[in-house]
C-alpha cells in the first residue's frame, strides 16, 4: 500500500506534467492557427531521454502517446516497465551499427537515419511480423560538425536508395538547426528543407520532424508535422 506522502508526490507530479502539457499544447495550437494549418497535422512527441518511466507514465495518463528516446539501453528498460501502455516509441539519437537490431525490433519510428548502410541494417533486422519501420532522414542544415545528417544536395540519392528497402517506410526528414535568435532566423533553415523535400515530388514524404521547445512556433510555420519537446515538458535534463 502506498504511503500518503508517496500518493501526494505522485499527484503533484501528475499536476505538474498536466500544466506543462497544457502549456505546450496551447503554444502548438496558437502556432497552428497563426500558420493557417489544421491542428490534426501536428503531432507532439515528448522527448523523454534521461527521464524516468514514471514521468512517461504520468504524461501517458494525460493523453500523450508519442515519446522520443536517444539512448537505446535506457529506452529498452523503460519499454519493459511500460509494456502495458500503447506508446509509440521514436528513436531520435545517433545510430551506431551495433544498436540497429535493438532499434529495428523495439521502435516504431527512427528519425536519425543518414546513411544507406544504417538503413540496410534496420531493414534487414526489422522483424517480418512487424509493420515497416517509419524512417526520417536527418538533415544537417547548419553544417555543424558536431551533428549527424546529410547535406541537402545529398538528399535525392539517399531517398532513392532507402525507398528500395521493403521493411522500411520512408516518411520524411528531421533536422536540428543551430540556435537562432528571432522568428525569421529560426524559420529560414526549416523553409530551405521543406522546399527541397517538396521539390523531390515524392508524395510519401509527408513528415517533417522539426522544432523543439525554443523554436516550435517557427517550425510549425514552416511545415512541421512532428515537434520534439523535452525541456518544456520535463524540465532541464540531468546527465546520465
Amino acid at each position: 500500500m502506498m504511503s500518503n506522502s508517496l500518493i501526494s508526490n505522485k499527484l503533484a507530479n501528475i499536476m505538474n506534467h498536466a500544466e506543462c502539457l497544457q502549456s505546450i499544447q496551447s503554444r502548438i495550437n496558437a502556432a497552428v492557427t497563426a500558420s493557417h494549418r489544421s491542428k490534426k497535422l501536428v503531432t507532439l512527441m515528448a522527448v523523454s531521454k534521461t527521464k524516468p518511466a514514471s514521468d512517461i507514465a504520468s504524461l501517458y495518463q494525460l493523453g500523450q502517446r508519442h515519446f522520443g528516446e536517444n539512448y537505446v539501453q535506457e529506452a529498452l528498460g523503460k519499454q519493459r516497465v511500460l509494456a502495458h501502455y500503447a506508446i509509440s516509441w521514436h528513436y531520435i539519437g545517433p545510430i551506431q551499427s551495433n544498436k540497429t537490431k535493438a532499434i529495428a525490433q523495439h521502435f516504431s519510428w527512427v528519425h536519425s537515419v543518414d546513411r544507406v548502410k544504417i538503413a540496410k541494417r534496420l531493414n534487414d533486422q526489422r522483424p517480418a511480423n512487424m509493420p515497416p519501420l517509419n524512417i526520417c532522414l536527418q538533415i544537417n542544415i547548419s553544417d555543424e560538425i558536431s551533428k549527424s545528417g546529410v547535406q541537402l544536395q545529398e538528399l535525392p540519392a539517399l531517398v532513392e536508395a532507402i525507398s528500395q528497402f521493403p521493411r522500411l517506410k520512408l516518411r520524411g526528414v528531421m533536422a536540428i538547426p543551430g540556435k537562432q535568435i528571432g522568428f525569421e532566423q529560426q524559420c529560414q533553415p526549416y523553409r530551405s528543407i521543406y522546399q527541397a523535400v517538396n521539390a523531390l515530388n515524392q508524395p510519401q514524404l509527408d513528415t517533417f520532424s522539426f522544432g523543439m521547445s525554443e523554436d516550435l512556433e517557427a517550425a510549425i510555420f514552416e511545415g512541421a508535422t512532428i515537434v520534439r519537446i523535452g525541456k518544456a515538458l520535463f524540465g532541464e535534463r540531468k546527465p546520465i
